[in-house]
């Protein structure tokens, strides 16, 4: 139940950030429609397949569409109200990297896979969302510039990793970590923290190649 929570507050927080960005670009309902589900469905999906949780949840069972819709027609409608927040892509993003985090390394868990695997899992439950909504709106996704975005996702899921080796009630780890992981992306935001950007080569040094 805990995990199921998880995974409905991270669907609609995807949306939500699915929606706005959509508003931003100016699609119509359809379109906010569908960028609203493909940022809150990806991830999971993803994770569904690579643990072979088939068909994947989002597709089976029908209240996910339903979450993903009421949070598309909620910023379509109303998207003053979620311009007044400060950032509301980015801070809907972040909860929805936290959350799908946690709970697709703890649902990876509970299909028996190691504790590396799970963590690489929870990642990719967590960045599946953003990097399929800035796709489909022709951006390079958050997660390959040098925002630390990723490495918020990994730290989440390695406390729920940790969490499971050490015995600690599922949905504690799964709180801590989604703490964590939400935190430390605000704060990225917020400092502009980045990781280390590779430097092209300069002219001279391809004149001496």
């Amino acid at each position: 139940m805990f995990l199921t929570l998880f995974d409905f507050a991270g669907t609609f927080v995807f949306a939500l950030s699915g929606a706005t960005a959509g508003v931003r670009r100016r699609l119509d309902l359809f379109g906010v429609l569908v960028l609203s589900f493909a940022a809150a469905a990806a991830g999971g999906i993803t994770r569904d397949v690579l643990i072979g949780a088939l068909p994947p949840v989002a597709i089976r069972d029908w209240v996910y569409p339903v979450i993903a819709g009421i949070a598309a027609l909620i910023v379509f409608f109303r998207y003053p109200l979620i311009e007044r927040l400060k950032h509301p892509v980015q801070l809907f993003d972040a909860a929805g990297l936290a959350l799908f985090a946690v709970s697709g390394t703890q649902k990876a868990l509970i299909f028996d896979m190691n504790p590396l695997a799970a963590a690489m899992l929870g990642v990719l439950s967590g960045i599946g969302g953003g990097m399929v909504r800035d796709i489909m709106l022709a951006e390079i996704p958050t997660v390959l510039r040098a925002e630390v975005y990723a490495v918020a996702a990994l730290a989440g899921a390695a406390v729920v990793v940790a969490g499971e080796l050490l015995g600690i009630a599922p949905h504690i780890g799964m709180i801590a970590g989604g703490l964590l992981c939400f935190v430390l992306r605000v704060l990225a935001i917020r400092h502009n923290w980045q990781i280390a950007i590779a430097a092209p080569p300069s002219e001279d040094d391809r004149r001496k190649d």
